[in-house]
């Protein structure tokens, strides 16, 4: 059975199935791409998933198990709403797992699930029954649980770390350069500038799968 370390639910706050998920998700990205945990910020990982979505717990179990983290800002969200993600390893290539739908609907009918759908936070449902929905999830082999596809010609570039910054002339916050507005001829921050909600979203790489 696949293990998840103590140390991975306390981060997540509860115990779930798709922490562990995920942590198998990330386990099994590292081992195809041959690499380790990512120190600083060599792996990127474009998660598919959404908001308002349960399954994204997964995500946390991606961190756990690749130190891939939004905080180095190596996690990117598509907002695709798949339980899936995609690993890029510069230099050693991209990886793409999902969860397979046939996985998907074994555990749909689990009592765990039943919960939740009534609104139930995972931290109420009894443990007995979160512990089952684990061990499902723990006791699956890889191929049962997920689709690999290798992704020969997956392409990003980063945004470059940059230590620049300049203060809003109208608030007196400091502020990154690239997030800097011009308006009536003063740098001026995005809160303060009213600017639209299109120009605050959370930036999405430009990924490209070209041949």
């Amino acid at each position: 059975m696949f293990t998840i370390p103590e140390w991975a639910y306390e981060f997540h706050g509860h115990k779930c199935p798709f922490m562990p998920i995920g942590y198998r998700m990330g386990t099994l990205a590292l081992q195809h791409l041959g690499v380790g945990k990512a120190r600083n910020h060599e792996l990127f990982v474009f998660s598919e998933m959404g908001v308002g979505h349960p399954q994204g717990c997964m995500q946390d179990g991606i961190q756990a198990a690749t130190a891939a983290t939004f905080g180095k800002g190596q996690m990117h969200k598509l907002f695709y709403g798949k339980v899936a993600a995609t690993f890029y390893w510069p230099g050693k290539g991209a990886v793409r797992i999902a969860l397979r739908n046939e996985f998907v609907d074994k555990i749909a009918p689990h009592e765990f699930f039943q919960y939740r759908r009534k609104g139930v936070e995972p931290s109420e449902i009894p443990l007995e029954v979160s512990e089952d929905v684990i061990r499902i999830v723990l006791t699956a082999s890889e191929t049962d649980l997920f689709k690999v596809q290798p992704l020969a010609y997956f392409q990003f570039t980063p945004v470059p770390g940059s230590f620049n910054k300049d203060k809003c002339e109208v608030c007196g916050e400091y502020v990154f350069e690239r997030y800097l507005r011009i308006r009536a001829g003063i740098k001026i921050c995005i809160p303060c500038a009213g600017a639209q909600k299109e120009e605050s979203v959370v930036y999405i790489p430009n990924i490209t799968l070209k041949k």
